[in-house]
């Protein structure tokens, strides 16, 4: 029964083999096939017309089942099945309705990388495990540098995002700050890496942005410890820029109560009305209390690529760390971010040596071992996708794309204040529109109902996906229009669809007889 079993449970390394992408002829028979059918499947996909195909919350539910065999369906089979579980029912953010976010149609070049990045596997921790890719790297982050004004280096690193990059310039802030204002008991810098955060720093140490900041400052600081207590938060002028007036005060409040600010965190694009900061002023400001400056540039920071616009980050090249994001306003498909660290020596706060990946030898010898830079340890070398894009375009091409949703915004405003029924919230600045639908005579008490039931209704069917938001106290509807494809004439047919059913629902909503799409 033994040699029965042995032999029942032998290995078969064919079927291995030609499931891992290898150095087999079947396997790379079975990948070339099936990637050319996948690249069909994604071409008709993107030739179909319709936004989305999905329908609504629970018919999508409905029509998902994850159904896992002891046998499994075979490469082509499993294929099929996921072109129409999963492409087909997929938002295309290509779309010129599909406007509710910062989630952008993609470059050819970016999916083109994906491919060589996803059959590599390159992890970008240690240079042995991405030799070429590392060193790519470091060069594209030199570049992102003098771009942004920080002078050529290699002080920064790729990441997942905007989330991760203000984690790790809130995190090196703060643990700077602490460093500069209290001493470990030999009288020496504290060590927040090394002993903690003290009591007193607990209680003491803040984080100031305005009202409209992404909400990963908060998250960021709570997942550090220091709680949701820890961030003060500024209110916004007109145009929903931090009210630097506002900042000085509260900054000079806190001083007087003992509080110390270890960071300031600007914003370059609000996710909402696309704000930028004043950037000059805010450094000022810092300068004067002692405070490091990070900017959350995740989506303004598209601008240090433009043609016709890069005046409006002026500034950028004071601030101690720098948040981008190239999966926004760079056509990136996700993930693609990178933090920028003017002060290479500030990265002491969070280096840590491990002997199998960055060793004191390979520093030493100059080996490129960038888990050193980055709060992962396993990563994924995203940074191709932005360095083949940029050489395959040309920095003007590659402007004009980003110049486009500027362009775009201002005439999408324009029209909107010369539309009856529609009213214009906010006075855009970079590529966000913020708006709503107000019909004549229509009772005050049901708007806000009104456009989120707009909102819901066009994207259960298809037609649009329009963001929905708060303007102060106001139900706001919003379209990022970063698109570079996208025209006024696809926007004016848009607002068409917001308005007509708007007059389709509004009779039922104030009677109390309409039902949501998304119940």
């Amino acid at each position: 029964h033994l040699k029965q079993f042995e032999a029942n449970r032998m290995v078969d390394f064919a079927e291995h083999r030609k499931a891992l992408l290898c150095n087999d002829a079947q396997s790379i028979a079975d990948y070339q096939s099936a990637m050319g059918e996948a690249v069909k499947a994604v071409s008709a996909w993107l030739q179909n017309d319709k936004m989305y195909t999905g329908g609504s919350i629970k018919d999508l539910r409905a029509a998902i089942s994850f159904n896992p065999s002891k046998e499994g369906l075979g490469v082509q089979q499993s294929l099929q099945r996921m072109v129409e579980l999963f492409l087909n029912k997929s938002l295309k953010v290509h779309h010129p309705h599909s406007l509710a976010h910062l989630h952008c149609p993609t470059m050819v070049m970016s999916q083109i990388a994906e491919v060589l990045i996803n059959a590599t596997n390159q992890s970008m921790d240690s240079w042995d495990q991405s030799p070429a890719g590392s060193l790519m790297e470091v060069q594209l982050i030199d570049w992102l540098r003098q771009k942004v004004g920080y002078g050529a280096g290699q002080a920064g690193v790729f990441t997942s995002g905007g989330t991760q990059s203000n984690l790790m310039g809130v995190l090196l802030a703060r643990d700077w700050c602490i460093s500069k204002n209290w001493k470990d008991e030999n009288g020496n810098p504290w060590s927040v890496q090394r002993d903690g955060i003290p009591a007193e720093a607990m209680k003491n140490v803040k984080v100031i942005c305005s009202e409209n900041a992404h909400f990963s400052v908060q998250k960021n600081m709570a997942m550090m410890g220091m709680g949701f207590q820890s961030v003060v938060t500024v209110p916004v002028n007109e145009n929903a820029q931090m009210d630097v007036d506002a900042l000085e005060k509260t900054m000079a409040h806190l001083q007087s109560e003992g509080k110390i600010v270890a960071c300031v965190v600007a914003t370059a694009g609000t996710t909402d009305a696309g704000a930028i900061d004043p950037l000059k002023k805010i450094r000022e400001i810092t300068n004067k209390f002692g405070s490091w400056m990070h900017i959350d540039a995740a989506w303004g920071g598209a601008l240090i690529l433009s043609n016709d616009h890069r005046a409006m980050l002026d500034g950028i090249e004071l601030s101690d760390s720098i948040t981008l994001d190239f999966h926004k306003h760079y056509f990136q498909s996700i993930s693609c971010g990178a933090f920028l660290l003017k002060d290479e020596a500030n990265y002491r706060f969070m280096h840590y040596e491990a002997e199998y990946l960055n060793s004191a030898y390979d520093e030493e010898h100059g080996v490129p071992n960038l888990v050193s830079k980055s709060l992962q340890t396993t990563r994924r070398f995203d940074a191709l996708k932005l360095w083949m894009t940029v050489e395959a375009l040309g920095e003007e091409l590659y402007g004009s794309m980003i110049d486009h949703g500027v362009k775009l915004t201002r005439e999408v405003a324009d029209y909107i204040k010369a539309t009856a029924g529609l009213e214009l919230l906010v006075e855009p600045q970079f590529a966000s529109v913020l708006f709503r639908v107000v019909p004549e005579g229509y009772p005050t008490e049901f708007i806000d109902s009104l456009n989120q039931n707009v909102a819901d209704e066009l994207f259960a069917r298809g037609e649009a996906n329009i963001g929905v938001t708060k303007v102060g106290q106001v139900q706001s509807l919003k379209m990022t229009t970063l698109s570079p494809v996208a025209t006024l004439e696809n926007v004016q047919n848009l607002l068409a669809l917001v308005l007509a059913e708007a007059d389709r629902i509004k009779d039922a909503i104030v009677a109390g007889t309409y039902v949501p799409p998304i119940d």
